[in-house]
């Protein structure tokens, strides 16, 4: 079974500063018939201007996986963490029994333009975590790549949560297979068109995939999406 979330269906708001779609519920978007799936609870596309950024702020009980598609995001926290984040990293923070946090483009030319996921941890109030790892484009090219996983296998970042995030880079009329079995998916799309067992995708388009043995995922035109396997 797959069920298309198109783009222009998603959630929107534009603080001006900040230019926002929202995949799921979130902040003042209610959707009672997209409060998430699976573990996965907040797939966000945010669109930052240049020296603007989200203050101060606190996170509980959630794993917060960050990826930037142009630009930097510059993250400090409560834990000490100080990085920039650039595009071909991933960075996963681990909220557990709390957590303060800023996220700022530190640019003052360049607009910033990222994906931020929220999971459903397996267990609550863990030791809050962070980590920032690069996966290079040339390594998910045409290909599924790993980025994190609740296991940290193939050098992928461990998390709480039984689901694994693989980002790729298909070039036009290639394609990837993904056995699934029992388990179930979640495609993003960021770039491009992809076709998923017979579903189109445009870019800001999201499908759920259940009940399928094996996923297929054919470019129609280069894209760039995340892709996860959920329990």
């Amino acid at each position: 079974m797959i069920e298309l979330r198109p783009s222009i269906e998603r959630g929107h708001a534009d603080h001006g500063w900040l230019d926002t779609w929202h995949t799921f519920s979130f902040n003042r978007y209610y959707d009672p018939a997209h409060m998430g799936f699976r573990a996965l609870r907040v797939i966000n596309e945010d669109y930052v201007s240049p020296g603007k950024g989200f203050g101060e702020h606190p996170h509980d009980n959630m794993e917060i996986l960050t990826v930037v598609v142009s630009g930097a995001i510059e993250h400090r926290d409560s834990m000490g963490n100080g990085e920039v984040l650039r595009p071909g990293e991933v960075q996963y923070m681990s909220a557990g029994t709390g957590i303060r946090h800023s996220e700022f483009n530190p640019s003052k030319e360049e607009p910033l333009h990222l994906l931020q996921i929220w999971l459903l941890p397996n267990e609550e109030d863990v030791q809050p975590d962070y980590a920032q790892k690069e996966f290079s484009f040339e390594k998910r090219q045409d290909k599924l790549l790993l980025v994190a996983s609740k296991d940290g296998r193939n050098g992928s970042i461990k998390i709480n949560s039984d689901a694994e995030l693989y980002v790729s880079s298909l070039a036009t009329a290639k394609h990837v297979d993904h056995k699934l079995g029992f388990r179930h998916a979640w495609v993003q799309l960021i770039h491009g068109e992809l076709d998923i067992n017979g579903a189109k995708l445009s870019a800001g388009d999201g499908v759920s995939i259940s009940d399928t043995a094996t996923v297929r995922i054919e470019a129609l035109k280069d894209a760039d999406f995340l892709f996860f396997d959920l329990d």
